[in-house]
């Protein structure tokens, strides 16, 4: 995302993600609509634009001002809206350990951010509630996808949604002037293909096997794999020369301790 920032908006890197989503899964399109049914597609539409299509366009204007390792770390609020919006909407029933887990694992999150040397210190209140309100969208997309889409294989649903939000990208590419660039310019086909790029690994195929995991374990545990993304983000650093002490990795302890609390199940104990 920030690669394709260096030469492009907000508006054209996130239009180009979900464009090149969309043709990613193309070739089994038509197997897609065949297995879904119909009165399914609007499900499908509504999964597609809150787990990808608005997301996307959040978390591009947010980065323009905002640091990627506190998107991150905002990122693991996920947990927390799943069961918000699982609560208020879904008749979703949790357990006090399931809570306790995903706010020890949450602080956890905050620890590492903390943690780091240079926190932004310029960034802007609107870019942190645009990305707050991408997980919004996330939590509810998990509940969504539990609770409608559940008997429908993975690949053929992210294939649909992702068509059918590729379309209104697609304009918004178009409106964003995106087509009257100087394509000679190096710069312009680099950030368009990292942009790409984006859009088939961690939109197309992300999106495949975040909706397996979803099926196979759970709209709660599934949302906790956002707690990987500061292991990701440390590592990165590490390999850049970047440096971790004991507070990142207490931090890390932390939220592995947090999953554990959150996803542990009690033994029940009966007399002779």
């Amino acid at each position: 995302m920030k690669e394709g920032l260096l030469n492009l908006t907000a508006f054209q890197v996130a239009s180009l993600r979900i464009v090149a989503s969309g043709l990613a899964f193309s070739p089994i399109l038509f197997r897609s609509f065949k297995l879904i049914p119909v009165d399914k597609w609007q499900w499908v539409f509504f999964s597609g634009s809150l787990g990808s299509l608005i997301p996307a366009f959040l978390f591009c204007i947010a980065e323009t001002e905002i640091d990627s390792s506190l998107a991150g770390a905002l990122n693991s609020l996920t947990p927390i809206f799943v069961i918000i919006t699982g609560s208020l909407f879904f008749q979703m029933k949790t357990t006090r350990d399931r809570i306790m887990g995903i706010f020890i694992a949450f602080g956890g999150c905050i620890g590492l951010y903390l943690g780091q040397r240079h926190m932004a210190s310029a960034n802007s209140s609107l870019m942190i509630l645009l990305v707050i309100a991408a997980t919004i969208c996330y939590g509810l997309n998990v509940n969504l996808v539990q609770r409608f889409l559940k008997g429908i294989p993975s690949l053929e649903i992210v294939s649909m949604a992702l068509f059918f939000n590729a379309l209104p990208a697609l304009a918004a590419l178009y409106f964003s002037g995106y087509f009257d660039l100087n394509f000679n310019d190096k710069g312009v086909l680099v950030s368009s293909g990292y942009s790409a790029l984006l859009g088939i690994g961690g939109t197309a195929i992300a999106n495949v096997l975040f909706y397996i995991l979803i099926k196979k374990s759970g709209a709660v545990f599934s949302s906790m794999v956002t707690y990987g993304i500061p292991f990701v983000a440390l590592g990165w650093g590490l390999v850049y020369g970047e440096k971790a002490g004991w507070p990142q990795f207490l931090s890390l302890s932390l939220i592995l301790f947090g999953v554990y609390i959150a996803n542990r199940k009690k033994v029940q104990v009966t007399g002779d």
